[in-house]
């Protein structure tokens, strides 16, 4: 498994461990604590030494994007399935749209800054921080043509703190789509190496399952 595919996994992972969280919020399906501190927490940590660095030095903490890459990509029947697949593909049309503005980039940068203080004092999967990256996506990202229509339970999605929580995943998502194309990773390869992104998932999610931290050759 070369380098280069174990850091796109990796980071394709972030993207549908995002996109995985935001169909749980949507229909009101327990989510594990662990992938949704590890999401949130990845929008701060801006100057990683390694792709896995970005998700705490951990694969555990990856898991559940991991083995959601491994299921959505080989199997796309179940309309869970489709719709995060949908999300995980308009994160990466995001990203696209996001790179060819530096106005926005700054301000997602700046109020990512300034929420660093809500972060430490109240922690990653506080309301008051997920409303806080809520509001960024909406001042920026929210303001691009393309929408991710979030399906779900209407009662659930009308809830505040359901919504925020979505708008601070989605933008979680994107900033590993951002992590995933500074690897080298590209839509095509989705379709023209599934199969190698698939078994390095499934390889990279078994690793995870027996506690093995780090890179495949450690």
């Amino acid at each position: 498994m070369s380098r280069t595919l174990y850091d796109q996994t990796l980071a394709l992972a972030g993207v549908f461990q995002a996109a995985r969280l935001v169909q749980q919020t949507a229909h009101g399906i327990p989510m594990d604590p662990r992938a949704l501190e590890t999401s949130i927490r990845s929008l701060f940590v801006t100057v990683p030494d390694t792709t896995l660095d970005v998700y705490g030095g951990d694969l555990a903490n990856l898991h559940t994007g991991l083995e959601t890459l491994a299921s959505v990509m080989s199997e796309q029947s179940r309309q869970q399935d489709i719709d995060i697949l949908r999300y995980a593909l308009n994160l990466a049309h995001l990203e696209s749209k996001l790179r060819s503005r530096s106005d926005l980039l700054d301000v997602i940068g700046n109020r990512i800054e300034q929420a660093r203080h809500t972060a430490s004092h109240f922690g990653h999967s506080h309301p008051n921080l997920l409303a806080n990256l809520a509001s960024i996506y909406t001042d920026t990202i929210s303001t691009f043509r393309l929408r991710i229509q979030v399906t779900g339970n209407p009662d659930i999605l009308q809830r505040d703190e359901n919504a925020e929580k979505i708008r601070a995943l989605l933008l979680a998502g994107i900033r590993s789509a951002v992590l995933w194309r500074q690897c080298g990773g590209r839509r095509w390869q989705l379709v023209l190496a599934r199969r190698k992104v698939i078994h390095t998932a499934r390889e990279l999610a078994r690793r995870a399952r027996h506690g093995h931290p780090g890179h495949p050759h450690d």
